[in-house]
């Protein structure tokens, strides 16, 4: 929960960090897959230790889930010794992965969801105790990058593509099509 998860999302605390439980630190974001392959381990990253990882565009609708939200330690951090920090995405990942890493974040990225108007630079609190991931950044600010948002991309005009977009359903909803829901039928 929080001002990124206001409807909620998933930390797997046995596979995570207990240091990082209470953490802040500057976002890291990826604005999609082809951002972080592009980027994540660029010697020229600025990213440090501290910071948080956020990969936005990773959801149901804005990529079909993937198992991509264990987002790897960028290369120059590795090879450091960094073993785990702080990520964020509407993504999934492997259950047999490990990491401080929040998943499932709802409502994802691309259907407006505060994740995707994080900006790298911003800062990121998570609070397991609290069971909280939180951008410090006004409302007013939050509101107003909300607004600047391009407009979704229009579903397709046909076929399975159509139908996947018109009815599948966020992370906290199990990523179900509106149609299978028992109050749908």
């Amino acid at each position: 929960f929080g001002n990124i998860a206001p409807n909620g999302s998933i930390l797997k605390c046995a596979a995570a960090d207990e240091r990082l439980f209470e953490h802040e630190g500057r976002a890291v974001v990826f604005t999609d897959l082809n951002d972080l392959a592009t980027r994540i381990d660029d010697p020229l990253l600025d990213v440090r230790a501290d910071d948080v990882l956020v990969l936005q565009n990773a959801g149901p609708v804005g990529a079909g889930m993937p198992e991509a939200g264990y987002l790897p330690i960028p290369a120059k951090l590795a090879r450091a010794g960094l073993k785990d920090m702080v990520r964020i995405s509407d993504a999934r990942m492997s259950g047999t992965a490990f990491g401080t890493v929040i998943l499932h974040v709802s409502p994802e990225s691309a259907v407006g969801g505060p994740l995707g108007v994080v900006r790298t630079g911003d800062k990121i609190r998570l609070s397991v105790k609290e069971r909280r991931v939180d951008a410090l950044v006004s409302d007013e600010d939050l509101a107003r990058r909300r607004q600047q948002l391009p407009p979704p991309k229009p579903a397709p005009s046909r076929g399975y593509a159509r139908l996947y977009a018109q009815s599948v359903l966020g992370a906290e909803f199990g990523c179900d099509f509106d149609f299978l829901r028992p109050s749908a039928r």
